[in-house]
């Protein structure tokens, strides 16, 4: 008979080293900046989540019914509400009054320890009327939903469109009428939906619950796709809301719902009763063991990390607090190091990461002649290094998280020599064709090709953070402001002005503050570019939530990059 051989243990990965003394100036300097930064944001945040303010919250309080974030603490596993689209709408329609959080709440949680999305209109911002970054955010809620599988739960209480605006909430792809579409393809994904009425359900929204699996609805809510105003002045017909659309005739007379019930607490236990008795579907592909917590303490990211182009921080420092153990197989190190790729671990999960790397190189060209390459910079060999690590990702099925702080491509002679085009050609066509989860960390700047190169929005990331640190855009605010102030000059010179000294600082100055505004993160995330600002030391979870959403999705297309430049 053999012998039997114990298995092998696992191999265990190089640590990374840490070179920060936290004792320096420029680390607590850094601390400061970043403390002060993450400060503001979260201050927004909590003002944001006041919803419609006091006044409102007391007039749904007075119907007998909770806010919408009293209900998503009531119906999830307690702390396990991870929030989306916050920002949404942020400093938007402010001729209407404003529309905190686009009037609905979005994001992942656990119900009996099962991971779903909720998407909860909120009543205190214009009655839970869509507006159209509504209609956008809760497509964006259920494009993460059918793209990872995770089921949904709608809490639905709105008014429907808002009408003011309905131009731009009624007609387009991304516009209110998808949100149905969503649905219909949700369910025929055998994606679990739940729809719980708790207020008002009405015109073309009310679709949204029937489409779903199954259906609630308390009393004193209302389901109908006219409200008796519109049916008397369409018909001529006299008929009470309750009589209409209430959850006893649906429940007793129409059959729409599946269960109808007292008030909103009941409502929230019966959801939680029906997801308990969910089965589970098959397993992931993604490579998980038991989490290890990194060998270096999170918040000395806020000291790692600086924002000034005149002192370049290690990226390797900021790696070493996220991944499991402080862990890291490097990939070829001595090569293209403007980018860092590795293999590593994230909240159990296995990752490959790309990181822009902010420290200055020093690197031999094919001529033996030496160069120093600048950090957040990308280079042939370093683009061409991604692409193929991006290539070996796909072939083995590990998931991808970038972490951005990049300037752009390099430029010049020597670069388009070089082949730098083709090398990014490649690299970009190697993201657009992955196939495996890939998650986006936007941890300073990110633009231009840059952004494209390392999986901006439009090349389809499960999730895109951002920290408050930031910056999005074609180009940083000083050369886009120097840039378009040169223009500026130029086309009053050639209308026979000439500018002083000081009115082109001034122009300079009033150019930069606008672009400055645009690039900021907020301004990225009001528009959902951005599924989420964190906190630096919150990126580790961050990232094992959007891991473990896309560990729900068992499907993984076949890899294919289609032509390659050589």
């Amino acid at each position: 008979m053999a012998e039997r051989k114990e298995p092998t243990p696992p191999s265990v990965s190089p640590q990374l080293e840490t070179r920060v003394d936290p004792t320096s100036a420029r680390f607590e300097a850094n601390m400061r900046f970043l403390a002060d930064m993450v400060s503001q944001v979260r201050n927004e945040e909590e003002k944001i989540r006041e919803g419609g303010g006091s006044k409102a919250i007391e007039s749904q309080h007075g119907k007998g019914r909770l806010t919408a974030r009293e209900r998503i603490a009531r119906l999830v596993d307690q702390g396990s509400f991870f929030e989306l689209g916050s920002f949404a709408a942020y400093g938007m329609y402010e001729e209407w009054g404003g529309a905190p959080s686009a009037g609905v709440i979005t994001g992942l949680a656990r119900i009996h320890t099962r991971m779903v999305m909720i998407i909860a209109n909120d009543a205190t911002v214009k009655a839970g009327a869509f507006f159209p970054m509504t209609s956008k955010k809760v497509i964006r809620a259920q494009n993460i939903a059918i793209e990872n599988r995770v089921p949904t739960i709608y809490l639905v209480d709105s008014a429907g469109v808002f009408l003011p605006l309905q131009e731009d909430v009624f007609p387009d792809t991304d516009d209110f009428g998808r949100v149905f579409r969503n649905n219909a393809v949700m369910s025929a994904k055998g994606i679990p939906q739940i729809a719980a009425i708790m207020g008002m359900c009405v015109a073309g929204g009310g679709y949204l619950p029937v489409m779903c699996d199954h259906v609630l609805m308390t009393d004193g809510s209302g389901l109908f796709l006219a409200g008796p105003a519109l049916v008397q002045a369409a018909i001529g017909q006299k008929v009470s809301a309750e009589e209409l659309g209430g959850a006893a005739m649906h429940s007793a007379i129409s059959g729409t719902l599946d269960f109808r019930e007292p008030n909103d607490e009941a409502c929230i236990e019966r959801i939680r009763a029906i997801v308990e008795k969910w089965g589970y579907r098959r397993q992931s592909p993604w490579d998980r063991r038991k989490p290890e917590a990194p060998a270096f303490a999170a918040e000395e990211i806020y000291g790692v990390y600086d924002s000034s182009p005149a002192r370049p921080y290690d990226m390797k420092e900021v790696i070493a607090r996220i991944v499991d153990g402080s862990r890291f197989d490097e990939y070829k190190p001595d090569y293209g190091k403007t980018l860092i790729c590795g293999y590593a671990r994230i909240g159990g999960f296995a990752v490959g990461i790309v990181a822009n790397q902010k420290l200055h190189a020093q690197a031999t060209d094919h001529e033996g002649k030496k160069r120093v390459e600048f950090g957040g910079v990308i280079y042939t060999e370093s683009a061409e290094k991604a692409a193929r690590f991006i290539m070996d990702c796909n072939q083995t099925l590990v998931p991808l998280v970038f972490f951005h702080d990049v300037n752009g491509f390099m430029v010049g002679r020597d670069a388009e020599w070089s082949g730098i085009i083709k090398a990014g050609a490649k690299m970009v066509n190697a993201v657009s064709n992955s196939v495996v989860p890939k998650i986006t960390v936007i941890v300073g700047g990110s633009f231009g090709a840059g952004h494209y190169a390392m999986c901006g929005k439009a090349y389809d990331p499960r999730f895109v953070f951002a920290w408050a640190t930031a910056r999005y855009a074609v180009m940083s605010g000083d050369s886009a402001a120097s840039t378009l102030v040169e223009i500026k000059i130029r086309q009053l010179e050639r209308g026979g002005k000439k500018l002083s000294e000081d009115e082109r600082k001034e122009l300079f100055a009033s150019v930069k503050k606008t672009y400055d505004e645009q690039t900021d993160p907020r301004y990225g995330a009001a528009r959902l570019w951005i599924d989420k600002i964190i906190d630096p030391v919150e990126t580790r979870d961050a990232i094992t939530n959007a891991l473990e959403a896309a560990s729900l999705n068992p499907d993984v297309p076949e890899f294919k990059v289609g032509v390659l430049q050589t």
